[in-house]
């Protein structure tokens, strides 16, 4: 099994400004987005009436969908849905996947997209229809005797917008879902490390490798901590460097992602149903480097940092325990509380050895706390800023990106609770209860203030079912968001002021 996926998308992707006969011959289905407003334009197409009286026949409303085969010589499936009257991206992306469910018995090999929407509305709606194409037909990882038949469609045409965006971003999140897929045998932190330097060395990255005799001589105690029970002394913290081709003078942006490769719980041992899945823990991790990939293919024209932890929660001789106090990178003792925190352990060392670099922003991706699948369940995820003025930025970017993003408050008098009797601060608490706001408390004490912060608990990194555009359980949630709100003019602007 390999470690990293094949890079076997996009097809071959041709774009026209028009629907023609010659285009509707040159495709075996489509899918396509259109506009309450715009549906006498449907008559445009060949066949187009026909699609339209359909519509009307069913009476389809905004938001819902058709599904019919045009006549002729080579009969085409095709299926039409009514652009929702608002345009919110996580629902068009949702209805996107409904369409794409409809053609897929067909497996045609070669697949038209396009959309009769209003100028305005043509990029969401184009970015939809692919996104949920690929996400359907990207390959999984198995190692399967007899993997089931994989339908990959070969040709993708499209009609109403450009696919490079879509692309890009896809490129991104298959990664990350690929990675939190592996197994953990297969997926371990030494074999995730090299993997992350063959994909650096593929696209020009710079690497730098902090193992754990380097961490040592930093003073890394938290880090450590949680990798001391690992039979494997493979762990280490990378730091990947994006570097755009026009030099830019701006701080890099620094991503750190939570890369647990499996997750024991440690001392304090999580039961067999809570352990099972636990091989996802690094989904953060798979995120940040998903984002640098969907970033770099984008062409991005400021530099990025990303910073994986990456280390494996196991249970041995040296494992760290309960009570232990132990001493992080930038200095501050912290008295152990719960060795199934370990997530915040290792983002604590992470976020203050890239604090170091003094980027110009940091933001940080980890499957953290089920205190915020409790708030929010897994459609959405949750985030929390030590720049209020950067709250509805980052909301809104999660709104465009169609991966909903919501944001906590964090109080400076939680911090009274995290008071601990024997080092300067509690890892935890026992119990559940708000733990969400106490972990991003306990980690604001590795960033210093005067850095701009978002600390992201990705309660979507998993649903059964999918979610939006993604058929499988692993959504690869926070790519698609981290793109979006790097891009943003307004984050950038905040983080400049």
């Amino acid at each position: 099994m390999k470690v990293l996926p094949k890079t076997d998308f996009p097809r071959f992707f041709r774009t026209a400004a028009k629907i023609s006969p010659g285009w509707m011959n040159q495709i075996q289905s489509l899918i396509a987005f259109v506009d309450t407003s715009r549906l006498k334009d449907l008559d445009q197409w060949p066949q187009g009436a026909l699609i339209r009286s359909t519509l009307k026949a069913q009476q389809v409303k905004a938001g819902g969908h058709a599904l019919l085969v045009l006549p002729g010589p080579h009969p085409l499936p095709v299926c039409v849905a009514l652009m929702p009257e608002s345009g919110d991206p996580y629902a068009v992306l949702t209805i996107a996947a409904r369409l794409v469910k409809n053609i897929a018995p067909y497996r045609a090999t070669a697949i038209g997209v396009a959309t009769v929407v209003e100028d305005s509305r043509t990029n969401v709606a184009t970015n939809a229809l692919l996104s949920a194409l690929l996400a359907a037909t990207e390959r999984q990882p198995t190692a399967k005797s007899r993997p089931s038949a994989h339908w990959q469609p070969q040709i993708v045409r499209v009609s109403g917008g450009a696919p490079e965006r879509a692309v890009s971003q896809h490129s991104g999140a298959h990664l990350a879902r690929w990675l939190t897929q592996l197994p953990p045998n297969v997926l371990t932190p030494g074999s995730y490390r090299k993997a992350a330097v063959d994909l650096a060395r593929t696209h020009g990255w710079l690497v730098e490798t902090y193992d754990e005799r380097r961490l040592r001589g930093l003073g890394a105690g938290a880090f450590l901590a949680v990798t001391a029970g690992s039979a494997r002394r493979d762990a280490s913290i990378l730091r990947v460097q994006y570097r755009p081709r026009k030099k830019s003078t701006r701080a890099p942006i620094a991503l750190v992602g939570k890369g647990l490769c499996f997750d024991t719980g440690g001392h304090n041992l999580k039961p067999a149903g809570s352990m099972l899945n636990m091989h996802a823990d690094m989904a953060g991790s798979a995120v940040v480097l998903g984002t640098l990939l969907a970033l770099c293919e984008a062409g991005y024209p400021h530099p990025v940092d990303a910073w994986l932890a990456l280390a494996e929660n196991r249970i041995g001789p040296e494992a760290y325990t309960q009570q232990d106090v132990v001493t992080s990178l930038n200095g501050t003792t912290i008295q152990i509380v719960h060795t199934d925190a370990e997530g915040r352990m290792v983002l604590a060392d992470t976020l203050a050895l890239a604090a170091r670099t003094r980027p110009a922003a940091i933001i940080d991706f980890a499957t953290l706390t089920g205190a915020c699948v409790s708030a929010l369940t897994e459609r959405m995820s949750g985030f929390f800023t030590n720049r209020p003025e950067l709250r509805d930025v980052v909301e809104s970017a999660g709104t465009a990106a169609g991966e909903r993003m919501h944001g906590f408050p964090m109080p400076d008098d939680f911090d009274d609770d995290l008071d601990a009797p024997s080092a300067d601060i509690l890892q935890c608490l026992i119990g559940g209860k708000g733990d969400h706001i106490y972990a991003a408390r306990f980690l604001s004490r590795f960033v210093p203030a005067d850095i701009p912060w978002v600390h992201c608990d990705l309660s979507s990194a998993e649903r059964t079912g999918g979610l939006a555009h993604v058929p499988h359980t692993i959504t690869g949630f926070g790519v698609r968001f981290a793109q979006a709100l790097l891009e943003s003019t307004a984050f950038q602007q905040t983080i400049t002021d």
